[in-house]
């Protein structure tokens, strides 16, 4: 998926479910590293793009965390 749908996919999320895409990326991260130090991988750039969606997704937690903030104040 490129970025931009991925951003405006991300823009509809709620904070749940962000977080909890989070976590879901996190544990293939996991996987990837355990299988990149135990057998060649087919696609080692996984890890680059699986880094960079965990970063996405952190800003757009970042961001509803903040227009909460600004919502509340």
């Amino acid at each position: 998926m490129k970025a931009k749908e991925y951003n405006e996919k991300l823009s509809k999320m709620t904070l749940d479910e962000l977080k909890k895409e989070e976590a879901e990326l996190k544990t293939q991260l996991f996987k990837l590293r355990f299988q990149q130090a135990t057998t060649v991988m087919e696609n080692p750039m996984q890890l680059k793009f699986v880094k960079r969606d965990i970063a996405r997704v952190k800003t757009a937690i970042k961001k509803l965390e903040i227009a909460q903030q600004v919502e509340n104040a």
